[in-house]
C-alpha cells in the first residue's frame, strides 16, 4: 500500500516521525511526502533515511493564493511519477492543489483529514467555500472528533459516508515520564510553595481557547480559595491583553504566566497540577488535554473536541456545558468536593483506551485499507 502525503506550513511534524517509525517496523504502507514550505524542510532528511521519498515544494504561506496555483502543477508531476494509492492531504493550504492534483492525476482514493474545523467559520468565512469544495473533492474525510464530525455535517455539508472518525493520538510512554528533578525545578520557577489548588493550562493565547474564561473563571474561585494557583502555559497575539486583565482583576498574585517550557518537560508539569482547565469556545480536537489524563490530573473542560468524546461528567473528568467563568468555577469546585484523585486516575485509563498512537494508527490503516478494497 502506497500512501503519499501532503503537507504545508510545517517543518517539523511528530506524526510524521511516528508513522514512518511505525511503518518501517511494520513493513506497510510505504510512504512518500510532498512537503510545501518557504524553504527546504529539515524533516526531509529524516524521511529519507528512513527509505521514503520525500519532495519539497517552495510554498510561501504570505502568499497563499499564488503559491496554491504555482504548487498545483508540480504536485501533479509527482504524483504522476509516484502513482501512489492514495493521497492523504494533511492541512488546508496543502488540501486546495492536493486534491485537484491527485483527481487529476487519476489516484481514486483521496483522504483529507479536517484539523481544523472551525477556524474558517469563525474567523474566516470567506474561505468556508473552499473548506466545502474540498469535502467534494475528497472520496473520503477523517474527522478527528465528533465535534469535528458535526461540523463537517452540518456546516460543510460533507455527505456522512464520507467521514472516518479517528481521534489524534499521542505515544504515551513519551508524553508520560514525570521527572522529580524536573518537578522540582519548575515549583521553584512559578512560585508554587504554599500555594493550591494548582490550576493549569495549555493553549495559544488567543480568543478562541478561552483564557478570558479562565481569567473570569479565576475570579470566581480565588473568593474560596485564596491560595490558588493558575498556571498559563502559552503564548500568541492576547498575551498582552491577558497582562492587563490580570493585573486589572487583581490577580496578579494568583497566575503566572509560564513562558515556554520544554516539550520534555511537559509530563513533569502536568505533575504539579491538582486540576488541568480547557475553556475552548471551539476546538476540533485538542491534545493537550488527553496529555493531562494521561498524567491522571483531572480535568474540567468546555463540551468541545476530544474532551466532550471522552468525559463522563463526574466520572472521569468535569464537563461544563455553559461558556461563562461562574460555570467553569463551579465545575472546579464540584471536582474538588469529590474524589479528584480517583477521577483523575479514571481519567488516565479513558485516555490511554481511547487516545494512543496504536489506536489512531489502527484507525488510519484501517480506513486505508476499507478505501481501497473497492478498487483493488
Amino acid at each position: 500500500m502506497h500512501v503519499l502525503h501532503t503537507f504545508a506550513n510545517n517543518d517539523h511534524v511528530p506524526y510524521l516521525t511516528w508513522f514512518t517509525d511505525r511503518a518501517v517496523q511494520e513493513g506497510d504502507p510505504t510512504y512518500t511526502f510532498l512537503i510545501m514550505y518557504p524553504e527546504r524542510p529539515g524533516i526531509m532528511d529524516e524521511m529519507q533515511a528512513k527509505g521514503f521519498k520525500c519532495e519539497w515544494i517552495r510554498y510561501r504561506d504570505s502568499h497563499r493564493k499564488l503559491d496554491m496555483l504555482m504548487a498545483l502543477p508540480r504536485l501533479w508531476r509527482y504524483m504522476r511519477k509516484y502513482r501512489p494509492d492514495i493521497v492523504h492531504c494533511n492541512l488546508f493550504d496543502d488540501s486546495v492543489p492536493g486534491l485537484i492534483a491527485a483527481k487529476l492525476a487519476g489516484v481514486k482514493v483521496r483522504v483529507i483529514t479536517k484539523q481544523d474545523t472551525g477556524y474558517h467559520y469563525l474567523h474566516a468565512p470567506h474561505w468556508m467555500a473552499v473548506d466545502r469544495f474540498n469535502s467534494r473533492m475528497a472520496t473520503h474525510v477523517l474527522a478527528i472528533s465528533n465535534e469535528s464530525k458535526r461540523f463537517l455535517i452540518h456546516k460543510e455539508g460533507t455527505p456522512e459516508h464520507k467521514i472516518t472518525l479517528v481521534h489524534n493520538g499521542i505515544p504515551s510512554e513519551q508524553f508520560t515520564r514525570q521527572d522529580p528533578v524536573v518537578m522540582d525545578r519548575l515549583k521553584q520557577r512559578f512560585g508554587t510553595a504554599n500555594k493550591g489548588p494548582i490550576i493549569g493550562t495549555v493553549a495559544r493565547f488567543i480568543e478562541w481557547k478561552g483564557y478570558k474564561l479562565i481569567l473570569a473563571a479565576a475570579m470566581e474561585l480565588v473568593k474560596e480559595h485564596p491560595d490558588a494557583l493558575f498556571l498559563l502555559c502559552g503564548s500568541g497575539a492576547e498575551e498582552p491583553e491577558i497582562r492587563t486583565m490580570i493585573e486589572e482583576s487583581g490577580l496578579k498574585n494568583n497566575v503566572v504566566l509560564t513562558g515556554w517550557i520544554d516539550r520534555s518537560e511537559m509530563a513533569s508539569f502536568y505533575g504539579l497540577l491538582d486540576v488541568y482547565f480547557h475553556a475552548a469556545i471551539l476546538e476540533p480536537f485538542g491534545l493537550v488535554y488527553p496529555e493531562a489524563m494521561m498524567n491522571s490530573v483531572p480535568v474540567v473542560s468546555t463540551f468541545t473536541g476530544a474532551a466532550a468524546d471522552a468525559i463522563e461528567d463526574g466520572k472521569n473528568g468535569i464537563l461544563v456545558t455553559e461558556r461563562t467563568g461562574k460555570a467553569l468555577a463551579e465545575g472546579v469546585e464540584r471536582l474538588l468536593r469529590s474524589d479528584h484523585r480517583s477521577i483523575g486516575i479514571a481519567g488516565r485509563k479513558t485516555a490511554l483506551a481511547m487516545y494512543s498512537f496504536d489506536v489512531m494508527w489502527q484507525g488510519t490503516v484501517d480506513l486505508y485499507r476499507n478505501a481501497l478494497k473497492p478498487v483493488e
